[in-house]
């Protein structure tokens, strides 16, 4: 792919980045033959700070950045969408090139280049604080106050197996369309080893002309979604034209107050859900809650009560579209089995990962291979309901069956320098 050169629209300062200019073009390669007019150079000794508009982040700086190690590099930027687009690759070396931005979002997945090869890659991501209009602010967790989710910077993460990235340019993107991602653990960006959802997982598979903006989290309920502010921070961001997909039942089955239940307060919160999204224009969709891996027999055994069904029921009453993950991921369980699927979870012995001293089985969250195959399963949905989005499909995307799942043993995720042996909220 030939390189093209960025000109910004107003001069870039080698000590300060204005959010106010069209966008922004920094330059991490010291080879000189590599043409990046107008990139501002950053040095290992740029670091991001309080007082510091932009630089390396989050993990000690390699002594030089063309040296093929992890870095991060954030940009304090306002909420709202940016094309990123990295040029990836080196003229001295081959590379093999991850790249990944906030909580783990994956949008370059090992992408190999030859010596010589600079390749660039655009995509959008979504950047937001917990800031509401009125002074208000989304009511996160404790757990969340250092997610890069919700800081404010945007922050991408260069890793591989031999990572190589030349520059970075980042630009406002105002006007493509937005998926808002509603729920729970099972959607949330994860920002920790070996954790993983598959709303972090889905970006990959599409181009610079839609975005994904992940608020869910961890334990979250329809009604404590609403309650926290997390829809009314999405409905601020949200414009005519975007969608909205809402993923909910794990937690919501285990409510017990007055009024609760599927067809009480659970359709209840649905229907707001609806309503709201509605009334700005945008699309509401309904996603089935995933499967847990409860087996019996060989089969997997409901779980969910009858939460799925009155998700059901609801979007046909309001005539909402579904993505059916509940029977998706039961199609995928079943083909892996009962013991193999265990490899689409958090299934690992002690010491699998630093400062792990006990083994982690978990039957509910999914490690990065089957985040990786649910987000699958969601594009799958997607055509099955015809979405517009679909014409932003990467080339490289394949038709997927659940029934068929992709060889785990091809997977090939590198890990992120970060790891945590908690277990996220809800089950």
């Amino acid at each position: 792919m030939a390189i093209k050169h960025y000109l910004l629209t107003a001069m870039l300062l080698a000590s300060t980045v204005s959010a106010q200019t069209g966008g922004w073009y920094f330059r991490f390669t010291t080879d000189r033959k590599v043409k990046t007019e107008g990139a501002v150079q950053v040095s290992p000794t740029q670091r991001y700070a309080a007082d510091v508009e932009y630089g390396l982040d989050l993990v000690p700086s390699p002594e030089s950045l063309d040296a093929g190690q992890v870095f991060f590099f954030s940009l304090r930027v306002p909420d709202g969408n940016y094309r990123v687009t990295v040029l990836l690759g080196s003229r001295r070396r081959a590379a093999t090139t991850t790249v990944r931005a906030e909580s783990r979002r994956l949008f370059v997945e090992n992408l190999s280049t030859r010596k010589g090869e600079l390749r660039e890659v655009s995509f959008i991501v979504n950047k937001h604080s917990p800031e509401l209009p009125g002074g208000r602010r989304v009511g996160i967790k404790k757990r969340e106050e250092t997610k890069l989710n919700w800081d404010d910077r945007l922050t991408i993460e260069i890793n591989g197996d031999a990572p190589a990235c030349a520059a970075v340019r980042i630009e406002p993107a105002p006007d493509v369309p937005t998926v808002f991602l509603c729920g729970n653990s099972t959607v949330v960006d994860q920002d920790y080893e070996p954790w993983a959802s598959w709303g972090q997982m889905i970006p990959r598979w599409f181009n610079d002309q839609v975005a994904f903006a992940n608020f869910a989290e961890s334990g979250e309920t329809a009604s404590t979604f609403i309650q926290a502010g997390r829809l009314a921070k999405a409905l601020s961001m949200m414009k005519e034209g975007d969608y909205l997909i809402a993923e909910f039942g794990h937690n919501d089955q285990k409510q017990r107050f007055a009024g609760s239940g599927a067809y009480y307060n659970f359709a209840t919160a649905l229907k707001t859900f609806i309503d709201e999204t509605r009334s700005r224009g945008a699309t509401p969709i309904f996603a089935t809650p995933t499967q847990r891996r409860t087996f019996r027999n060989g089969r997997i055994t409901e779980s969910h009560a009858n939460y799925p069904e009155a998700m059901l029921w609801v979007a046909e009453r309001e005539q909402v579209p579904v993505i059916d993950l509940h029977s998706m991921t039961r199609s995928f369980y079943e083909a892996m089995g009962e013991e193999p699927s265990k490899r689409a979870f958090v299934h690992y012995p002690a010491g699998s990962y630093p400062g792990q001293t006990a083994a982690f089985k978990d039957n509910t969250h999914f490690n990065p291979y089957g985040a990786y195959e649910i987000a699958k399963c969601v594009v799958e949905g997607m055509k099955l309901i015809d979405l517009p989005i679909l014409s932003a499909l990467r080339p490289d995307y394949t038709a997927f069956d659940p029934a068929h799942p992709d060889d785990v043993d091809a997977f090939h995720w590198v890990d992120a320098p970060f790891f945590e042996a908690e277990k996220p909220d809800g089950n």
